[in-house]
């Protein structure tokens, strides 16, 4: 078997920069990708046989830890009945009505295969509902690879310097007005400065592409106030926190209801999947009903929609966010104790069951705040973490993930690796 430095090699042969997505190729933390071969609970296996807690989650959608039986047994099932139809199922339309009983927002939701396709289809929904071609997004926050969201995105963008990216007309770029998380004046004076042209504000309501940034207090609530008095659309991007922050996503936690939601990662259960849903009156422009087309050869694969429906109804049992709150406080305090005692000024910063350890004195509210944020001690941080057996996301600007399959000697572990590295840093 080849180690995962000559598989890479193999891989730059074939594929762009060796990855199929660039964050992956750890540029930003000085090292190679370590290539896996399987997963399970809260653990990982690389290709030459080595353990690892895995902290990563495959960004975000292992809500319930790595192959768990639930999934495994709900995808094998759909897969010995066939693996794509291209026609209507019943589990699509189960998913569809787990979806809404969970978001009281949404009362329909169309299917997609990926964030990013939910996105891009939200925002021309928005459009052709609202008439308008504008929109305001967040310097930092990263709402897939679209051409109108490449404008300052956060994410692999940010953390491979590209704030956008060649092949976005000019022309398009022009219709994305950025503005500064949790600045809510500083998003009325886009919309004053706008005049009535933006059809929609697309937010992470929780950041977790420039790291985990929480919204200020008011900030949500101050955003659904200037999209009523303006005429836009409020969509939330819950690609992220949509079932993971809450059984309601980051709109039940903070009590504050989008227009559209934009769902992903959670919701596909560990298979490619998303989704974008809302009121009726909006959901109803969609073709065929409506003027506004929209189309996926592979929405609501049987595979997508079994994984998906496996995840919400383990979700759905009694005690399991209360769970994740846990796992998430006991390892962000951990952490916090270990800063403490290590002489080096990193913060963390947490929403439930995601984080972001940052190697920044004060705290991080927007992008302008990532300016003395110390990428080069997070690089030797996951280099670190890595030799100890513990897996992170190899960028300072993404998000830790927690599971159900986190155990308190998995949150030690992680700890007392962390405490480690930090002291070692802290020396140097």
């Amino acid at each position: 078997m080849d180690s995962s430095a000559e598989m890479f090699e193999r891989a730059l042969r074939v594929i762009p920069g060796g990855v199929n997505s660039p964050v992956r190729a750890c540029g930003s933390v000085g090292g190679k990708p370590v290539f896996f071969r399987e997963g399970h609970g809260s653990r990982l296996v690389d290709i030459e046989g080595r353990e690892y807690v895995d902290v990563m989650g495959s960004w975000g959608p292992l809500i319930l830890g790595h192959a768990h039986p639930d999934v495994v047994s709900a995808v094998c099932d759909a897969a010995l009945g066939g693996t794509s139809f291209g026609a209507c199922t019943v589990a699509e339309v189960e998913l569809a009505e787990l979806i809404v009983s969970r978001f009281s927002s949404v009362e329909k939701v169309r299917l997609v295969s990926s964030g990013t396709e939910a996105a891009m289809s939200a925002l021309r929904l928005a459009r052709g509902v609202t008439g308008r071609d504008e929109i305001v997004k967040f310097a930092g926050c990263y709402h897939g690879h679209a051409d109108s969201f490449l404008i300052q995105a956060g994410s692999g963008a940010l953390t491979l310097g590209v704030p956008s990216s060649p092949g976005v007309p000019e022309e398009l770029a022009k219709l994305t007005h950025l503005a500064r998380f949790n600045d809510i004046d500083n998003v009325r004076a886009v919309f004053e400065e706008a005049g009535g042209s933006i059809a929609a504000l697309i937010v992470e309501p929780v950041a977790g592409n420039m790291g985990v940034v929480p919204p200020a207090g008011d900030f949500l609530s101050g955003l659904r106030e200037v999209c009523d008095e303006h005429g836009a659309l409020l969509i939330f991007d819950e690609v992220i926190t949509g079932f993971r922050v809450s059984a309601g996503g980051a709109q039940e936690r903070y009590g504050v209801a989008p227009d559209i939601t934009v769902m992903g990662k959670v919701v596909g259960g560990g298979r490619p999947g998303g989704g974008f849903g809302g009121p009726a009156e909006i959901m109803d422009q969609l073709a065929p009903g409506g003027p506004v087309y929209q189309a996926g050869t592979l929405s609501g694969n049987p595979l997508a929609t079994a994984a998906g429906l496996a995840t919400l109804r383990a979700l759905g049992e009694e005690g399991v966010y209360e769970a994740l709150e846990t796992i998430g406080a006991a390892l962000a305090g951990g952490l916090e104790e270990a800063i403490a005692s290590c002489g080096v000024s990193a913060r963390v910063q947490r929403v439930g069951s995601m984080m972001t350890l940052f190697f920044n004195e004060i705290p991080v509210e927007n992008l302008d705040s990532l300016d003395g944020v110390r990428t080069d001690l997070y690089a030797t941080f996951y280099q670190g973490m890595l030799e100890a057996g513990v897996t992170l996301p190899p960028s300072q600007y993404e998000a830790f993930f927690v599971s159900t399959a986190h155990s308190a000697e998995d949150i030690e572990r992680i700890v007392s690796a962390a405490a480690g590295v930090l002291r070692t840093l802290g020396q140097t």
